[in-house]
C-alpha cells in the first residue's frame, strides 16, 4: 500500500487496522484499532491531521484532506462510505456518512447523527446529535437518524476489517 512520510509528517496506523493496498496515506494521518480503509481512498494530511477512530471505515475512493487551520477528525464506530469528500469538519463518534456526499469545513455532525447520500453539507454547519443531513445543500431533518443502521454498517466493516487480512490475495 503507498504509505508516504511528507517531511517531518507521517502516517500512524495501528496494528489492528486493516488499510487496502490499493488506499493511499499521505502524512500526518492517524488510523485507529480495527478501523478499515478501502481500495482508491486518499488520506492526505499535508496541511494538518487526520484522524480516523477506532472501528470505523473509510470506504472506496473515498478522500479525506484538511486544512492548515482545521483537522479532519472522524470519531470511532463510524462508517464514511464510498465516494465521500471530507475536509476540515469533524464527524464525531457513532455517525454514519452516507455514499457521494460532501461535508466541508467546519462542519461538525455530532453523535449519532447521519449525513444522506449525495448530501453536501456547508461550511459551518452543524448536524445535531441523531439527525439526518439531506440534500445538496444539505437540510437538516432532527431525530431522523436511524442508529441501528450505524451500528449494523459498523459491525460489517469490522467484521471485514477482521477478515481481509487473512483472505485477500492477488491473482494476477
Amino acid at each position: 500500500m503507498p504509505i508516504y512520510a511528507l517531511g517531518e509528517r507521517q502516517p500512524t496506523i495501528h496494528p489492528d487496522a486493516f488499510v487496502h493496498p490499493d488506499a493511499v496515506l499521505i502524512g500526518d494521518v492517524r488510523i485507529g484499532a480495527l478501523a478499515s480503509i478501502w481500495p482508491g481512498a486518499v488520506l492526505r494530511g499535508d496541511e494538518g491531521h487526520i484522524i480516523v477512530g477506532e472501528r470505523t471505515s473509510i470506504q472506496d475512493n473515498s478522500v479525506l484532506h484538511t486544512t492548515p487551520w482545521w483537522p479532519t477528525v472522524v470519531g470511532d464506530d463510524c462508517v464514511v462510505g464510498h465516494l465521500v469528500h471530507l475536509e476540515g469538519c469533524t464527524i464525531e463518534s457513532g455517525c454514519l456518512v452516507g455514499n457521494g456526499s460532501i461535508v466541508m469545513h467546519r462542519v461538525v455532525v455530532h453523535t449519532g447523527a447521519i449525513v444522506g447520500a449525495g448530501a453536501v453539507v456547508l461550511n459551518d454547519t452543524v448536524v445535531p446529535h441523531g439527525a439526518l443531513a439531506v440534500g445538496a445543500p444539505a437540510v437538516i431533518k432532527e431525530g431522523r437518524a436511524d442508529s441501528a443502521l450505524i451500528a449494523g454498517a459498523v459491525a460489517a466493516y469490522v467484521h471485514r476489517a477482521r477478515t481481509y487480512p487473512e483472505q485477500l490475495r492477488r491473482i494476477d
